[in-house]
């Protein structure tokens, strides 16, 4: 059963023209989601009210014109239960009907008397039996799922059935002479006490008085709710923006960033760890093939290396083809990069390991992918003028670089630096599996550097 909130009059849909152009359809759908869960809260919220009414009302005046309210309430439960099946966002005559149905059920149950009991009181005393101020349950329940056309629409149409009730009454009601004489002896010559006690007198000012200021609780209620509607899709815009910067960083560096008011295009230096990917002999891989199975297998492999990335605490920061490039310590620097990004890397070789057995179920090739790490300073900060790009830029990306590429002729499949992996031991200990299985090679050559380094691999 899908629950949808109901509006007033007919509508092109959820408050779209009181909504920010920025929120799109992500922004109307939480909003419709959030005015789903109203409706449903405030349909049980009726049922329990008037069960509860249903079952007390025995208690407190145990006769038989009681079954006459207990009918009335038993509507109201029905209306609600019409209401959860018919009631969605957009245009519906029908929902207009079901909230004309309330409020004028609950103008009768007011002002009609009850054809079971026995009292003999005038028409005008049971219009004016300070009754009205029910009709404020049914405006605080539209606040909870309606749009603020329904909530001003509440207020209207019960400005309207009141004001038809008391020309409906004044014009049929008898007057029982016997009370108005009877009230005037004994409260004259102060003739305001007599009218506003002679049970004969509608009081038209104190009438006319109820519904105006009803109608302005509705229509400041009306313009809480639009404002709450935009609050919504502000969030919801919010909440997009940061589903968005999730696809470049790890859900935890999305959250320190949006509590954090220091722009990330304050450039600094920090050490940071760098990991390059890359598919080895994709350029091969793809000749064979036709673009759609190379498009599919390239989007395979970032999906589960992204992952790992994002799983480990890494940044996203940019695809490289067939590989990608992802850095730990940024924007945000931390205490566990360096082994996070070397428990990545073996991460990966597991997913990868695990993505070539589904392929080999499907008579695919195997993927092999290299990895190479570096540990060190890099600079960080926004790059570009009207376009902007958080840009990590330094000789440490350089050498992680050309360690990846040192994989082929070393034949392993990761490579990371000395200066990474003692990083790495600093922060989580010599034991940490990550760090199990190490091959050490010294003196290797790395282009663009004037001196040899050590290397850390794994076949």
């Amino acid at each position: 059963m899908r629950l949808r909130a109901i509006l007033p009059t007919p509508d092109r849909g959820p408050d779209r023209l009181d909504a920010p152009p920025t929120g799109g359809a992500f922004a109307e759908a939480a909003l419709a989601k959030h005015k789903q869960e109203g409706l449903a809260l405030a349909v049980k919220a009726r049922w329990a009210a008037m069960t509860l009414i249903i079952l007390l009302l025995p208690f407190i005046n145990f006769s038989f014109e009681v079954l006459y309210f207990q009918a009335l309430a038993v509507c109201f439960v029905v209306i609600g239960w019409i209401q959860l099946r018919f009631a969605r966002v957009g245009r519906s005559n029908a929902e207009l009907l079901l909230l004309l149905c309330d409020l004028a059920l609950m103008t009768i149950v007011l002002v009609v008397p009850n054809p079971l009991a026995d009292n003999a009181w005038p028409l005008a005393m049971e219009y004016r039996s300070e009754g009205f101020m029910y009709f404020y349950i049914l405006l605080a329940s539209g606040t909870l799922a309606y749009s603020w056309r329904t909530v001003r629409g509440v207020g209207v149409v019960t400005t309207v059935l009141w004001l038809l009730a008391l020309a409906a009454v004044w014009t049929v009601s008898d007057e029982n002479v016997a009370l108005s004489a009877a009230t005037n002896a004994a409260f004259l010559p102060d003739r305001e006490l007599a009218n506003i006690l002679n049970p004969n007198h509608l009081l038209y000012y104190i009438r006319v008085q109820e519904v105006f200021v009803f109608l302005v609780v509705a229509i400041t209620l009306s313009i809480s709710v639009r404002r709450y509607g935009r609050l919504v899709m502000d969030h919801a815009g919010i909440e997009r923006e940061r589903a968005n910067l999730a696809r470049y960083f790890s859900p935890n560096v999305v959250e320190e960033l949006s509590q954090n008011d220091e722009p990330l295009k304050q450039i600094r230096t920090q050490d940071i760890a760098v990991l390059f990917v890359d598919i080895v002999g994709f350029t091969r891989y793809a000749a064979d093939r036709n673009p759609k199975e190379v498009i599919n297998t390239l989007r395979a492999f970032h999906k589960r290396m992204e992952a790992e990335v994002f799983r480990h605490h890494g940044t996203l920061d940019k695809y490289l083809g067939d590989g990608l490039m992802a850095t730990f310590g940024t924007p945000i620097a931390g205490d566990r990069d360096a082994i996070n990004a070397l428990r990545c890397a073996r991460a990966m070789i597991e997913a990868i390991t695990a993505w070539n057995d589904e392929r080999a179920l499907g008579g695919a090739a195997p993927i092999r992918a290299s990895f190479g790490l570096h540990y060190g300073p890099a600079v960080l900060g926004d790059i570009g003028s009207d376009r902007l790009e958080f840009a990590v830029v330094g000789n440490s990306v350089n050498i992680a670089s050309r360690v990846e590429a040192l994989t082929r002729g070393l034949s392993v499949r990761l490579a990371a630096t000395d200066a990474l992996v003692s990083q790495a031991r600093r922060e989580a200990g010599a034991r940490d599996p990550a760090l199990a299985d190490l091959a050490r090679h010294d003196g290797v050559a790395i282009r663009g550097l004037d001196r040899e380094m050590t290397l850390w691999t794994v076949r």
